[in-house]
């Protein structure tokens, strides 16, 4: 209004402000219509739609946690909104609100190990404050890692189109990676084998005792495949005392470190890869582990045994309250 009444034109107002014509015309009227008192209050227009009442979010709310569709195991948008007889865009703001995603499941195992606790503390100790004198090695395998060759040839990446592969493949034989995660410094002891019984553990574990240092002792952190506990495997260890055995609880395979390896492994070097035999599947994790402990980074562990078993016995809680 200022720059009206110095007789500004409306393109030099365009300049000087950088808002719109319909937004300048528009407040040149009010000033016309109502004067200053026009300015002061906006004219602001009432919603094209009323908001959902109060009772039918909350129908919606209890709906998407309570029920199901008769023809489906959880909710659709659509779904919803045609059951409750509201628009498809009310139901997802509703669901974003409060936090609901019913298309989404996540999948989850409590142990039920009678000595859950003794050893979640054990381990978490090794992890948060390691002995003197000693590594903590976090050890397992990863069995029947597929040697896979795609049945043509993918194209490559370009602008505005993503790499491609064909979504079947050729089977080329299968091998195992046994692994000793080292928990200080993130270094990986690695061995391919054709199988993972007892005889390949003990040659993984004449391995571990001849690439570590001889005067310090080994914490092996391990879970309860049976390979693990044989009794060639016992005897093995008898002989060689500076080895110390920690198991993980049942079905807490989540709490053994090497498994995070396991999965970068996957995702960077296995999953996308093209294989056409075994040793070139093999060429490739060894390569990949040479170049990983060339420059190694330690996954941290930050979680105390606390935390854990309060979390555990508060899922246990959950589910028993469900039955």
């Amino acid at each position: 209004m200022l720059l009206s009444a110095d007789d500004a034109g409306t393109m030099e107002i365009l300049r000087r402000t950088g808002k719109t014509k319909p937004t300048v015309w528009r407040w040149q009227r009010r000033f016309m219509e109502r004067g200053v008192e026009g300015l002061l209050r906006d004219a602001t227009r009432p919603p094209g739609k009323p908001p959902l009442a109060p009772d039918v979010v909350k129908r919606v709310v209890e709906m998407t946690l309570h029920e199901t569709p008769p023809e489906a195991t959880h909710w659709s948008g659509r779904a919803m909104a045609k059951a409750v007889g509201i628009s498809l865009r009310s139901v997802q703001r509703i669901w974003r609100a409060y936090g609901l995603k019913p298309h989404l499941v996540k999948t989850f195992k409590l142990s039920n190990d009678p000595d859950f606790v003794d050893k979640v503390e054990d381990i978490v100790g090794l992890y948060l404050n390691p002995p003197d004198k000693a590594l903590v090695l976090s050890v397992d395998e990863k069995s029947q890692i597929q040697a896979l060759d795609r049945t043509q040839p993918g194209l490559p990446m370009k602008k505005g189109r993503a790499g491609t592969m064909t979504h079947d493949y050729k089977r080329n034989g299968t091998t195992t990676l046994f692994a000793a995660l080292n928990v200080l410094d993130g270094t990986v002891i690695g061995q391919c084998m054709k199988r993972h019984r007892h005889q390949e553990f003990l040659r993984f574990l004449r391995l571990i005792d001849r690439a570590t240092p001889a005067d310090l002792d080994l914490h092996l952190i391990a879970d309860n495949y049976a390979t693990h506990k044989k009794a060639e495997v016992k005897e093995w260890l008898k002989k060689h005392p500076r080895f110390h055995m920690h198991f993980t609880p049942t079905s807490a395979s989540w709490l053994n470190l090497v498994e995070r390896f396991f999965a970068q492994i996957t995702a960077q070097r296995i999953r996308r890869g093209v294989f056409r035999n075994v040793a070139e599947l093999q060429a490739a994790i060894y390569s990949y582990l040479e170049h990983h402990n060339e420059s190694p980074q330690a996954f941290v562990w930050s979680a105390t045994a606390g935390s854990i078993i309060t979390k555990v016995q508060r899922g246990k809680l959950a589910l028993e309250s469900q039955h």
